[in-house]
């Protein structure tokens, strides 16, 4: 039986360098080939939404957003004047500047206008 504390080190548990094992093969990735929609294609199904969804599907093709990223978006994250909006905590915890699609934004705007008067009509 080891008395005390056995010293780690980057030989190994045993103290003893393992070296080059023959005949293991390391496993590789599986290579997934991507699904590109044609412009037809995006222009069919886009064609099918309307209101919010056809909105976010919008930024997720013109501007290149992930699912995730399009549903935390906020009011204050629009920056019409310079025509980009603001990602934060994107992928790898990233903030990052994307256009924002030019046959986007004035339906966007309006979207914006109604999400205000909600509240207010809520309340009535």
């Amino acid at each position: 039986m080891i008395e005390g504390p056995v010293a780690r080190n980057p030989d190994g548990v045993l103290e003893k360098k393992i070296g080059l094992i023959q005949g293991v093969v390391r496993a590789k990735r599986p290579r997934r080939l991507l699904v590109v929609l044609t412009k037809d294609e995006v222009k069919r199904v886009l064609s099918c939404l309307r209101d919010t969804p056809w909105l976010m599907a919008m930024l997720l093709y013109g501007a290149g957003l992930q699912l995730m990223e399009c549903c935390r978006l906020r009011v204050k994250d629009s920056d019409f004047s310079w025509n980009q909006i603001v990602i934060r905590a994107g992928k790898g915890d990233k903030d990052r500047y994307t256009m924002l699609p030019a046959p986007v934004k004035e339906p966007l705007v309006r979207h914006l206008q109604a999400v205000r008067r909600q509240p207010e009509e809520d309340l009535r």
